[in-house]
């Protein structure tokens, strides 16, 4: 455990050359995937074969391919990996990780003490790492998205905002289960989704539309709001004044539906805990029980009306 970073630096270096992607349509060489790849052929087959022993790739007769663990690297496949991997090698978060030791002696966030931005900062000032960013929570999404749609009845729904909707896969996932349910993607201008994300159904093109702004300040009316992995970003003080915002232009009747993973679910306590230490160091968030989630919607006027765990780890918390 204490060398795992090596491994996360091998899998980053991997998805940054596309291996994954190179295997695609079967074995390859060292000297084929350094060729396309721009690499050194000797340090490659170093890399290889560290990836190999962990069973990410496969070697036989000197040539390469993708076990179940390298697919998860290719680009485009649902739940890609790659941005989330690709994401981890940028040099700012590496050093806040090594900055992890002030947040647990001060409790303070490790990324901004060490960089003096936050990391919404960071996106902005960094486009390249904004779009790997963008894109690795789009494939997160896509994997959670369905389940979402169909746990959470949203039949009495006309409109759903989708707020720090990113992409929007989560909102296209909605629209394509529920015909009667228009839908925007509220957030910043430089993440904000202005088109509905590849592969979502032709029919939610004309359900679509997108808004940018400040959720602190202001979102769009609607009858639901949907927040998947916002408020485990922020500290309880935040956490309160976006479920105030929601609030205060809800509709009669209407709900806000915070999607989250929760501390304490049987069975998934070791990457709740990771996550949670995650959120520490790098947004200066975290993540929260049941409990205290409720906690939060009282503070903003809410009330936690019931908890629907789904099929991906995650928990849709409804309040009114």
């Amino acid at each position: 455990m204490i060398t795992g970073f090596r491994l996360s630096a091998a899998l980053s270096v991997a998805a940054e050359l596309a291996i994954s992607d190179r295997l695609a349509d079967g074995p390859r060489t060292v000297a084929e995937l350094a060729a396309e790849a721009s690499a050194d052929e000797d340090s490659l087959l170093r890399l290889l074969r560290v990836l190999c022993a962990v069973g990410v790739y496969a070697e036989e007769d000197g040539a390469y391919a993708n076990t179940p663990m390298g697919e998860s690297l290719r680009t485009g496949v649902p739940g890609s990996l790659r941005p989330l991997a690709r994401m981890m090698q940028d040099p700012a978060l590496w050093a806040a990780w090594g900055n992890l030791a002030h947040s647990i002696r001060t409790g303070e966030n490790a990324f901004k003490a060490l960089h003096g931005v936050d990391v919404w900062e960071h996106r902005v000032e960094h486009p390249e790492f904004n779009e790997i960013f963008n894109d690795n929570m789009a494939a997160l999404s896509s994997v959670v998205a369905g389940a979402v749609a169909e746990a959470y009845d949203f039949s009495e729904v006309k409109t759903v905002v989708d707020v720090g909707g990113g992409l929007g896969v989560l909102l296209a996932a909605v629209l394509d289960r529920y015909p009667q349910v228009t839908g925007v993607v509220f957030d910043q201008e430089h993440v904000v989704g202005h088109k509905p994300p590849p592969g979502a159904s032709p029919s939610v093109e004309d359900r679509w539309s997108f808004a940018s702004g400040n959720f602190f300040e202001s979102v769009p009316v609607a009858d639901a709001y949907l927040l998947k992995s916002i408020l485990h970003d922020w500290p309880d003080e935040e956490c309160v004044s976006i479920l105030r915002t929601c609030r205060r232009s809800l509709a009669p009747g209407g709900v806000v539906l915070v999607v989250e993973g929760l501390l304490g679910l049987p069975g998934h306590e070791a990457e709740a805990a990771f996550s949670d230490l995650n959120m520490l160091t790098l947004p200066g968030g975290r993540e929260r029980t049941e409990a205290q989630y409720a906690a939060l919607f009282a503070a903003a006027d809410l009330e936690l009306s019931r908890v629907i765990h789904t099929s991906a780890r995650m928990s849709v918390l409804e309040a009114r």
